[in-house]
């Protein structure tokens, strides 16, 4: 299999024709049809179904759509080690890639590149944003240099350096919830109440724990990826989620607030990379940079 085929394949899977594929890639339509015919008799599989009369528009089979996920992640990491290796020589360019969940934990890796930007204005960051599950494939896979990640997951595999801070889990709601009025919020405030969670809450996780309740016998309207979506749900009113504080601006004009939950519950993050992981220039200065800024946050703070 090769790159260049995998190359056409993703331009066909991402153009839904041929014909206009075959113009984005300067090639013609019959070259084209062969390669990808070449390509099906190779895996021995039906990658795509051709248009039929009255539709050209190519549709991908269930082998065509796992293809093309391993395709751009092939492509990726290609792209990425021609990268290291093309500019491994004195000078420090590059890209540092990292994977995250939301959280404001993000600040630290903004200011340890604004702190490099100005020696290494040559060094660019790519941040991928997803769950715990996405951000360790990513690192399995060598698609990012680092993750951030909790002490709720198995750091075992990784190399890591804990942040000497925490994400503070929290509900937010809007104004005129009647929750809105206390200080702090209780496990038992929430049993009875419409519930917007993080999709990869489960029976085992540290919420769950801490709601001391069954998840699936709550009322859980709505679940979220990304918390700006499930803030919506939450200004119109759907319910409450619960969420990491500093995600959402609650201050102001905003029609929401955010409560810290009682007993009080935290999350420990590490940034992490894979074990006996070969660095490029650009991101050994990262991490030499971020370890500087965690010292010196951590000699600033009262003993």
């Amino acid at each position: 299999m090769e790159l260049r085929v995998l190359q056409y394949f993703l331009a066909v899977a991402r153009e839904q024709s041929i014909s206009r594929a075959a113009e984005s890639l300067h090639l013609s339509q019959p070259t084209l049809s062969t390669q990808l015919k070449h390509l099906e008799e190779e895996l021995g599989k039906t990658l795509m179904i051709r248009g039929t009369k009255g539709s050209r528009k190519i549709v991908l089979t269930e082998e065509g759509m796992i293809l093309r996920k391993r395709a751009e992640e092939i492509l990726d990491l290609v792209r990425k080690t021609e990268n290291e290796i093309t500019l491994s020589d004195d000078s420090v360019v590059g890209d540092v890639y990292i994977g995250a969940g939301e959280t404001d934990m993000i600040r630290l890796v903004a200011r340890t590149a604004q702190a490099m930007n100005e020696e290494y204005p040559d060094i660019h960051y790519h941040i991928s944003s997803g769950n715990t599950a996405f951000v360790m494939e990513q690192l399995d896979k060598g698609l990012i240099d680092f993750g951030i990640l909790y002490d709720s997951v198995d750091l075992s595999k990784y190399d890591s350096v804990k942040i000497p801070e925490s994400d503070v889990w929290g509900v937010l709601m809007r104004r005129d919830a009647p929750l809105a009025s206390k200080e702090v919020i209780t496990p038992e405030d929430l049993w009875d109440k419409p519930l917007i969670l993080s999709q990869q809450e489960n029976q085992k996780s540290e919420l769950a724990v801490w709601m001391r309740h069954d998840l699936s016998k709550l009322n859980v309207v709505a679940t979220y990826n990304l918390i700006f979506n499930g803030s919506l749900f939450v200004d119109e009113g759907m319910g409450y989620a619960v969420c990491f504080d500093k995600l959402i601006n609650v201050s102001g004009d905003s029609t929401l607030c955010f409560r810290p939950l009682s007993p009080e519950l935290k999350a420990a993050p590490y940034l992490v990379w894979k074990k006996y992981q070969i660095f490029s220039k650009a991101s050994e200065k990262f991490m030499e940079y971020f370890l500087k800024y965690l010292k010196k946050e951590t000699d600033s703070r009262p003993a």
